[in-house]
């Protein structure tokens, strides 16, 4: 592309005389694009990669399955790091398991879990071999203080929270994302909002097209608002369980890189299995490529967005009609890997800033695929960002596929002369959801006022 451009050029001089010539050429310059790569501090010569699910439940809230038993099942499957991530419910311990009696009664209510309740987590003797090497050199972590915020929420406005005691028997308000968001931020957390398209209900419509269209402003705006306020607020889950309810989320995402993008910030995307019972397990995840096995470097990776989302299972049929194209493959309108084959695997990421390439090596992919503002402008392991330019936008991502999964890279923002500038518009929002927050402190204001209610509240909620 770049040589094309050079004889253009000339052609052009030679056609238009000396004086036109400048102007000609002027006009063809390759825009200079400064590139941030999330992984730019990624030693992949000889950094390990860890796998980790940091979104999973336990019958502690209304999962199926003991703690014990969840801990136990991501071990077998060679996962480096795990969050419990209960409904309204921190997870302190994988040996001596609390839980919130109200939280738990109302889960009841919806799975016909029994009242009386004893939760069962590892021994003394379990915890050290899953959380120590052993004989077989393996070790899983707990990232501290999981949980999932507003299990109270009639319309599903759930938020995961790591790394700080915050939310134990909140039940939270429907609708209000930003409670949950703002006090995590307070105490220094991090925090994710989980599988959008349930509270959009994007998730319902079979036509990705009509997904996050002009009707689903409110929603888009919404999220746009609470990232540009919330840094420690990572992004979006954009595939988590089997991608049923999240299938239009990756369209979502895109919208949201390019209205925030401009005011400074990205939009850090994670996958999980939010496993509820054992047959979910292993459907997402996130890979993070880190100096050492630590709670410390995996916060580091996620403020950082050096880790991919990944998957096992796709629902979109817009994009596997893409993917199809590209292998040469019919993958019909739900996909589901092939467990027994390896996940695909990043091995080294490179930006050239002078020459505007990103390229991208991975172990087992079939395709990989570049999208800018929510379309796929390129396929190969590199891009040339010159020969996109009419094209691209604030960023570039990836996604990496492969039979045994699909990988998700993080957004390479760009910026230039002439990139897109922050829509304004957007400072004047109104969330609806602050009512409904109101309303929660006013029922609270009431609780904390009578002593019988304060008593009573206390003891179903702590």
């Amino acid at each position: 592309m770049k040589l094309r451009k050079k004889v253009l050029a000339v052609f052009l001089c030679a056609l238009l005389a000396v004086t036109p010539c400048s102007v000609a050429a002027a006009a063809i310059e390759d825009t200079d694009y400064r590139i941030t790569n999330p992984y730019a501090d990624v030693d992949w010569q000889n950094w390990e990669q860890y796998k980790a699910n940091l979104h999973t439940h336990t019958d502690v809230s209304d999962g199926d399955d003991t703690l014990r038993k969840m801990v136990q099942l991501h071990y077998d499957l060679d996962y480096d790091f795990l969050a419990i991530t209960d409904h309204s419910t921190v997870c302190y311990s994988w040996t001596d398991v609390q839980y919130v009696p109200a939280v738990r009664a109302a889960m009841s209510l919806r799975t016909d879990a029994n009242l009386i309740y004893d939760p069962v987590g590892l021994t003394e003797d379990e915890y050290k071999e899953v959380t120590t090497p052993g004989n077989d050199g393996k070790t899983m972590l707990q990232v501290p203080f999981g949980i999932e915020q507003n299990g109270g929420s009639f319309n599903n406005t759930h938020v995961n929270s790591w790394f700080v005691d915050y939310g134990n028997g909140v039940l939270g308000a429907t609708s209000d994302y930003e409670t949950a968001l703002s006090n995590v931020e307070k105490l220094g957390g991090l925090s994710v909002i989980n599988h959008p398209g349930e509270y959009t209900n994007a998730r319902d419509e079979v036509d990705p097209e009509k997904a996050y269209d002009e009707s689903y402003s409110y929603y888009i705006n919404k999220f746009a608002n609470l990232l540009e306020k919330y840094p420690s607020c990572l992004g979006i889950d954009i595939n988590s369980k089997g991608d049923g309810r999240t299938r239009n989320d990756r369209k979502l995402w895109d919208l949201l890189l390019q209205k925030v993008i401009p005011t400074g910030r990205t939009v850090t995307v994670i996958a999980t299995s939010d496993a509820h019972r054992e047959s979910a397990v292993d459907s997402g995840w996130t890979v993070h490529p880190l100096p050492e096995q630590s709670i410390d470097a995996l916060r580091t990776s996620m403020e950082t967005g050096a880790f991919f989302a990944a998957s096992h299972y796709i629902k979109n049929a817009k994009e596997l009609a893409i993917l199809g194209k590209e292998i040469g493959e019919d993958l019909g309108t739900e996909w589901t890997a092939d467990f027994s084959l390896p996940d695909p695997t990043v091995t080294e990421i490179r930006v050239n800033d002078a020459e505007d390439t990103i390229s991208i090596q991975a172990d087992h992919a079939r395709t990989i695929h570049w999208i800018a503002d929510g379309e796929v402008i390129a396929v190969g392991d590199t891009i040339d960002l010159d020969a996109y330019e009419n094209e691209i936008g604030s960023y570039v991502r990836a996604e990496i596929f492969g039979d045994g999964g699909i990988l998700y890279t993080q957004a390479f923002t760009l910026d230039y002369d002439g990139a897109p500038e922050e829509d304004t518009e957007n400072n004047s929002f109104f969330d609806f959801g602050t009512i409904f927050r109101k309303l929660y402190d006013i029922l609270m204001i009431f609780i904390n006022g009578n002593n019988v209610l304060r008593e009573l509240h206390e003891w179903l909620f702590t």
